[in-house]
């Protein structure tokens, strides 16, 4: 394969309104079928009217500017002093929801195109319409990336070509059965493309040639096929998002056994997790010897069937104030259980036993 990335000249500024199949086809005579055009999705919005006037500096301008982000997120996942990383209603997930204040006025905003996958088919169709072209059409924009430095240009919308290439199935060389490989072949293409157009240069439309065989239907999903559903998403929150829902959890822990039977590895590393920080005197006890534990089981009237057990004792003498930091450490436990996957439950301990109390896992 050889790939040839092609700048297109003469785009010149776009406003609301403009053409851009008109202006594409005057600027690029020489495009042709097969042909991947990869267009900035600044200028899809700017001609697609998605401006929003602000002040031009000042209080005045982050205040507004706060107003038109909070329009445009859907969800925070991360928040670090002026910077914010949100998902936006499209899906994506970026910084400041996309909104870019470069190569515009400084009296405004650009926001992305309400629907990159629609704007992507309507250029497609009205270069196949009306210049008998039949080309992919890709939105691009640029985007950070999660564990690497340096920006990158994304797919937010394509047309006549799949957002993925799946290559499951398939057998290498070496006769192995490929099982998770789908390649972003539209975030390629956008990021070849930027290589040429750059971000002070004014050339916001490039063309990849000879990639495409073949141009395909607009009914592949689009680039909504590169959304990562949230089921699947194993890093939807920031890292301190992460931990303070984490810890909301804790405070709300749900008083139950869990579907299945307790992993005492687990269970041991949560005790060991907390033995440094409960009260001094404090001490839980995993009864693990099995003789031991049905003797002390059969004295518990309402014990789970199968549940592992943990016995608690308090320092002695026990003070009023005691007795609340032993419920405090024993949720501690609770919440270092959970966070190893083990449920409990808190259950009166064994008749004329030293501990103080017990639970269920």
């Amino acid at each position: 394969m050889r790939l040839e990335i092609l700048p297109v000249l003469g785009i010149g500024h776009v406003t609301e309104g403009d053409d851009l199949a008109a202006v594409i086809a005057t600027a690029a005579p020489w495009l042709r079928d097969g042909d991947v055009l990869v267009v900035t999705s600044k200028i899809v919005s700017k001609a697609e009217g998605r401006l929003v006037d602000v002040p031009a500096d000042g209080p005045e301008r982050l205040a507004a500017r706060d107003e038109v982000l909070a329009g445009e997120t859907a969800r925070v996942v991360a928040s670090r002093g002026p910077t914010r990383i949100v998902q936006t209603h499209h899906g994506f997930v970026m910084a400041s929801a996309g909104i870019d204040a470069s190569n515009v006025d400084k009296t405004q905003l650009v926001l992305l195109p309400v629907d990159p996958d629609a704007s992507a088919r309507a250029l497609r169709e009205a270069l196949r319409e009306r210049y008998g072209l039949d080309l992919a059409v890709i939105i691009s924009d640029t985007m950070g990336r999660p564990w690497r430095n340096g920006l990158t240009d994304v797919a937010l919308g394509v047309a006549g070509m799949p957002a993925i290439r799946d290559h499951r199935g398939e057998v290498d060389p070496y006769g192995n059965e490929l099982q998770l490989t789908q390649m972003a072949v539209v975030d390629e293409l956008a990021g070849a493309g930027e290589l040429i157009k750059g971000k002070c240069d004014q050339v916001p439309v490039a063309v990849v040639r000879g990639y495409l065989s073949a141009t395909g239907p607009d009914d592949a999903g689009g680039a909504r096929a590169l959304i990562r559903d949230a089921a699947q998403d194993l890093f939807s929150l920031g890292t301190a998002e992460a931990r303070a829902a984490g810890l909301t959890d804790a405070a709300i822990l749900a008083d139950a056994l869990g579907p299945t039977p307790a992993d005492l590895t687990a269970v041991r590393r949560a005790i060991d997790a907390v033995a440094e920080v409960v009260a001094p005197g404090t001490v839980f006890t995993l009864v693990d010897e099995a003789e031991i534990r049905a003797g002390l089981v059969a004295e518990m009237p309402g014990w789970p069937e199968g549940a592992a057990l943990v016995l608690g004792s308090a320092p002695t003498p026990v003070e009023p104030i005691g007795l609340v930091r032993f419920g405090a450490d024993l949720h501690r436990l609770r919440a270092a259980l959970a966070a190893e996957g083990v449920g409990s439950t808190l259950l009166p301990p064994p008749p004329g036993s030293p501990a103080s109390a017990a639970l269920a896992l």
